[in-house]
């Protein structure tokens, strides 16, 4: 089933609406509205994002139902003609304009609508026109465009200085139907100005024929490999467990608000864990802050792939319409999303969050083999999710809550992989050959999650923990003794970490102020998955414009300004407007 909205009545405001709720499209309209009535609206306007303006923290958690809250909007903006960035507070209580200012130097994330503007704005140029003709291609309108974000790389970014581009790669499909991802138009690089939906130039480096085999993936043309699976069913003939008010999810003790918005995608806030009559806190927010793709081709169309997929695009944009039986299984609750065209009017995405439980085998077992006594208690999890398609990968974030109090974060990556085309002849040395002179490129994906913990409420201190060895001696005399030694993580700079596989590292946030009946200070433990270091040395100009690679745990004081790992606005930006730039204060 699809969750009614609870910000949806006769008026633009309901009386019932929590602090945190995302904007109704009734809201979403009324922002844009009052954009476009402001004396300051540019004649070229074009919407990037109208979003929820969350409140600051301290009125959240001081909110109680019934209570008043003001309602602001945040948009983001373009003037096409100026290329400037606006953005601009709206109070939706107030029918006003609370804030204006335009962001000098920055650039947006590229909107799907720009995107979609390229193809047509590529098609009608004669240098374009001529590059594909000579790679055989007589019919543009099977041509694919993907608008790859510039990026930053120094004196080459010197000649669009200013300018708002994008570098677009080309793809042909033979018919309309067909995977073009197959067959790259090889060496061609189309660099197009945005804001004046022009190309700036095309850029040939030369021919490739394309691979010689198709490569489709869809049903229509490819034949089962093998029967289907026999029916799976899951079915909970009493209803889910869990219990949906607005956007407050009950279950098993855990009680959380779902958000959503343009750019992450998928926020939890106010994540919490009942015990007893008592509400304990755990996460005031938490989101992906930003994902970085990086490429390890040095080819001259392909070293510029450094996509900043969250802060360039934006995952909660791109988000998918959920299927039941295809992307969810089970017993299903659904949440839509609303975001906004480049026009300013509300756009929904329907079933864009998907909220199940799961059956996630043991949770405990034993056996007593004196008495042939066993018990088992099995695990069951809720899970929280979203999909979203950014370009040719498609990326699920599951939030995945248990009843032993843990909470995980999986992300699967699926889609199709970005290709480039092999001369005849030639060995794929910075990829796999996936097809007959089709290669796969090597790249990376990196993922940033931001968390503002308050475990047990504020005064949250972090302690790195690793697993030691004695030495020998009388406290080792056999060799075989260690200890787990917990280091208090007490400034930004001590805080900057990375993983340890050697040491069986992991981190505790702990809350001095809240002792556990051992008197112990009650926490939880951080452990991250896998995880790599980025292969691009430290001089590349990725490595520059992405800092929070550096390490892979950074802890920070909580700025509501500081949320996005590679800053504001990464879109053609330098770098280090990020966490490595936040923390060279080095707060306590």
């Amino acid at each position: 089933m699809t969750i009614s909205d609870p910000t949806l009545d006769s008026g633009v405001i309901a009386a019932d609406v929590h602090p945190l709720d995302p904007l109704s499209p009734a809201e979403i309209e009324a922002a844009a509205a009052l954009v476009r009535a402001d004396a300051r609206a540019p004649a070229a306007l074009r919407f990037v994002s109208v979003e929820l303006g969350e409140p600051p923290k301290s009125d959240v958690l001081a909110y109680a139902p019934g209570r008043a809250c003001e309602r602001r909007a945040r948009a983001v903006l373009l003037d096409r003609d100026s290329g400037d960035c606006i953005e601009v507070t709206i109070s939706l209580t107030r029918s006003e304009i609370a804030g204006w200012r335009a962001v000098e130097g920055a650039q947006p994330s590229i909107t799907p609508d720009e995107a979609d503007e390229c193809q047509r704005v590529a098609r009608n140029c004669p240098d374009f026109l001529a590059a594909i003709g000579k790679r055989g291609v007589t019919d543009p309108d099977l041509v694919m465009l993907d608008p790859w974000s510039a990026g930053h790389y120094g004196e080459e970014s010197a000649g669009d200085e200013g300018r708002r581009v994008v570098r677009a790669l080309a793809y042909a499909r033979a018919e309309p139907n067909d995977n073009g991802y197959a067959r790259p138009l090889e060496n061609l690089l189309t660099v197009i100005d945005l804001n004046r939906m022009e190309v700036v130039r095309v850029e040939d480096y030369g021919a490739i024929p394309f691979p010689p085999e198709p490569a489709n993936w869809t049903s229509r043309y490819v034949a089962p490999s093998r029967p289907a699976p026999s029916p799976l069913e899951i079915t909970q003939p009493q209803g889910p467990g869990f219990s949906i008010a607005g956007r407050e999810i009950r279950w098993q003790g855990w009680r959380f608000r779902i958000g959503f918005n343009a750019r992450e995608g998928l926020v939890l806030h106010t994540v919490g864990y009942e015990d007893g009559d008592r509400l304990r806190p755990v996460i005031y927010r938490a989101s992906v802050s930003e994902m970085l793709v990086p490429y390890g081709d040095p080819s001259i169309t392909t070293y510029r792939k450094n996509a900043f997929d969250v802060g360039e695009y934006g995952i909660g944009v791109t988000a998918n319409s959920l299927a039941l039986g295809c992307d969810c299984l089970g017993e299903i609750s659904y949440f839509d999303a609303h975001m906004v065209d480049s026009e300013g009017v509300p756009r929904t995405i329907e079933n864009a969050v998907c909220l199940h439980e799961e059956d996630d085998g043991i949770l405990w077992k034993h056996t007593d083999w004196r008495t042939g006594e066993t018990e088992v208690r099995r695990s069951r999890r809720l899970v929280c999710s979203f999909i979203t398609t950014v370009g040719i990968y498609e990326y699920g974030f599951y939030w995945m809550f248990g009843q032993d109090g843990s909470l995980e974060l999986e992300v699967k990556l699926t889609g199709i992989p970005s290709v480039t085309a092999l001369a005849p002849g030639d060995q794929a040395r910075h990829g796999v050959e996936v097809a007959p002179r089709l290669s796969a490129t090597l790249h990376q994906h990196f993922f940033n999650v931001r968390m503002d913990l308050d475990v047990d409420g504020p005064g949250n201190s972090v302690r790195e923990v690793d697993a030691v060895s004695l030495p020998p001696g009388e406290d080792n005399p056999h060799l075989n003794a260690f200890v787990v030694r917990p280091r208090p993580l007490e400034s930004e700079t001590a805080a900057r970490r990375r993983c340890d596989p050697a040491a069986s590292r992991y981190w505790q946030i702990v809350n001095p102020g809240s002792l556990n009946r051992t008197g112990q200070p009650a926490g939880y433990r951080l452990v991250p998955g896998e995880n790599a270091t980025p292969q691009a040395r430290a001089g590349a100009w990725v490595s520059r414009r992405a800092g929070f690679l550096r390490h892979h745990l950074w802890v920070t004081a909580y700025d509501a300004s500081e949320r996005f790992a590679a800053g504001e606005y990464p879109n053609q930006r330098p770098g280090d407007d990020g966490l490595a730039q936040w923390t060279d204060s080095d707060r306590s």
